[in-house]
C-alpha cells in the first residue's frame, strides 16, 4: 500500500494554528515529557541547510527556469512523516533533513518542530500566515492508536477517515480542503489516486503580508528583464528612488543583497548576482552564507527596480529526495512500521505545488566565515540596484529564523 505526501504550499494569509511537542527516536516510541527543546537556531540552520539542498536540486534540473518551494513546509511534511518511520528509513529521513544525529535526538527533532509550528502560529497584526498539517487514511487502514495520537498532539494533525475506492471523491475530498485553508488560491493538488492509497498526508502554508514601505503603483514602468545573452523580455518593473531599507554588496560572491520588511515579523531577501555570477552564488548557498548576508545588511537609502512577478510550480519530489540520501521510504524495502505496526506501506508520491504573488503592496503566497564588506563613507552615492536580470529571494519569519519560501525569478513573465 502506499503513502501519498502532498504538500499544499503558498504564500497568502490566515489565522493561527496550535502543535504538539517532542518526538521519536529509531526503534523507539514517541516520548512526552520535559525534554529540553532542541535550539531553535539548531533547528533554523539544519532547516536552511535542506532549503538550500533542495533548491540546488531544483534549480539543477531546469537552470533556465524559475523555481519556487517552501521549505519550511517540506521539511516539516517529512517530519511529521518520519513519525512513522523506523531504523534506517528514520535515519535517511534525518539525514536528509541535514540534522546533525549526534547532537539531536529523534524527539528533540519533533520537539523542535513544534516549537516552530506553534511560533508560526502566533498572531501577527496585518501579517497572516497559517501552517496546517492533515492525514486522510483510508478506511481500511488499521492505524496505530499510538501514531494518530502523536500526529495530533506534535503536529496538530487531524486523521480525516477516507475512501480510497472512490477515488474522484477521496481527491474532492482532499483538493476541498486544500483550497480552503488557503482561501481558495490552491486548487487540485492531488490527482490520480487510486484503490492502492493507504494515505495522503498533506501540509499546507498560506502567507500574505505588505510591504512596511510599499511602492507607488505610479512609478510602476514597463521595462527590460534579461533573461539570457541577448535576450530579454518586458515586464512591469516597480521602482523607488529614494527607499530607505538593508541592503549589503558582496564583493566575495559579486552579489547584492536586499531586505524588504513586511509590516508584521517576516521580511523578504532579494539576491541579485552579477551577470555570470548566478552558479557560484547557488554554490555558495549555506546557512552561514545566509547568516553572513543578514549580519551585513545596513539601512540606508538607495534606488531600487523590483519586477512584479507571479510564480507557480508543481513538483514531484520523490524523484528529488533520494538524491538527499532519502531512499528506503520509497522503496520496498520502507520501514513506516511506526504508523500500523505492520512494514506494509511506501511513499509513493511527494507532491508539491506552490504559487506566489509580488506586487506594489506587499506578497501573496500560498511557500559564517566570509569578506564583511562595508561602505568605506557615508559620503558614497546611494546604491542603485535593478533587478533586470535573473535573481534569487527567500521569505524568512524573523521570530523563528525560518526560511518560509525560496526560489529563483529567471524569467518573470513566465508564471
Amino acid at each position: 500500500m502506499s503513502v501519498l505526501l502532498a504538500l499544499g504550499l503558498l504564500a497568502a494569509g490566515l489565522g493561527p494554528t496550535a502543535h504538539g511537542l517532542p518526538g521519536d527516536t529509531p526503534d523507539q516510541k514517541v516520548t512526552r515529557g520535559n525534554e529540553t527543546p532542541v535550539d531553535s537556531l539548531r533547528l533554523a540552520s539544519s532547516n536552511a541547510d535542506f532549503a538550500f539542498s533542495l533548491y540546488r536540486q531544483l534549480a539543477r534540473k531546469n537552470p533556465d527556469k524559475n523555481v519556487l518551494f517552501s521549505p519550511t513546509g517540506v521539511s516539516t511534511a517529512l517530519a511529521f512523516l518520519s513519525l512513522g518511520a523506523r531504523g534506517r528509513t528514520l535515519t535517511e529521513i534525518h539525514r536528509g533533513l541535514k540534522v546533525n544525529l549526534t547532537e539531536t535526538s529523534g524527539t528533540e527533532i519533533h520537539q523542535g518542530f513544534q516549537r516552530l509550528l506553534r511560533a508560526l502560529g502566533r498572531p501577527r497584526g496585518q501579517l497572516r500566515l497559517s501552517v496546517g498539517n492533515a492525514m486522510f487514511v483510508s478506511e481500511q487502514l488499521k492505524v496505530l492508536d499510538e501514531f494518530r495520537a502523536d500526529a495530533e498532539a506534535l503536529y496538530a494533525s487531524q486523521a480525516l477517515s477516507t475512501d480510497f475506492r472512490d477515488a474522484p471523491a477521496a481527491q474532492r475530498l482532499i483538493n476541498d480542503y486544500v483550497r480552503e485553508k488557503t482561501q481558495g488560491k490552491l486548487v487540485d493538488l492531488v490527482g490520480d489516486l487510486d484503490a492502492g492509497t493507504a494515505m495522503v498526508l498533506v501540509n499546507y502554508i498560506f502567507f500574505k503580508a505588505k510591504w512596511k514601505t510599499p511602492f507607488d503603483p505610479n512609478d510602476t514602468f514597463q521595462s527590460k528583464f534579461y533573461v539570457g545573452q541577448g535576450r530579454w523580455v518586458t515586464v512591469p518593473m516597480m521602482s523607488s528612488e529614494d527607499l530607505k531599507t538593508p541592503y549589503f554588496r558582496d564583493e566575495a560572491l559579486a552579489c547584492w543583497v536586499v531586505e524588504l520588511g513586511y509590516a508584521g515579523a517576516a521580511s523578504a531577501l532579494f539576491v541579485l548576482p552579477d551577470k555570470g555570477k548566478m552558479k557560484a552564488v547557488e554554490a555558495a548557498l549555506r546557512p552561514e552564507t545566509l547568516r553572513r548576508w543578514r549580519d551585513s545588511l545596513r539601512m540606508r537609502p538607495m534606488e531600487l527596480h523590483l519586477p512584479k512577478f507571479s510564480l507557480s510550480s508543481l513538483y514531484h519530489l520523490e524523484g528529488v529526495l533520494p538524491r538527499l540520501g532519502m531512499r528506503k521510504v520509497f522503496s520496498k524495502k520502507a520501514d513506516l512500521s511506526g504508523i500500523t505496526g505492520d512494514k506494509n506501506l511506501a511513499v509513493s508520491q511527494v507532491v508539491h505545488k506552490s504559487l506566489m504573488d509580488v506586487a506594489e503592496t506587499g506578497t501573496e503566497a500560498a511557500a559564517a566565515t566570509g569578506v564583511r564588506v562595508m561602505l568605506k563613507s557615508a559620503r558614497i552615492p546611494r546604491a542603485s540596484v535593478k533587478f533586470n536580470r535573473p535573481f534569487l529571494f527567500a521569505i524568512l519569519s524573523e521570530d523563528t529564523q525560518s526560511i518560509l519560501f525560496c526560489g529563483k525569478v529567471a524569467n518573470p513573465s513566465a508564471a
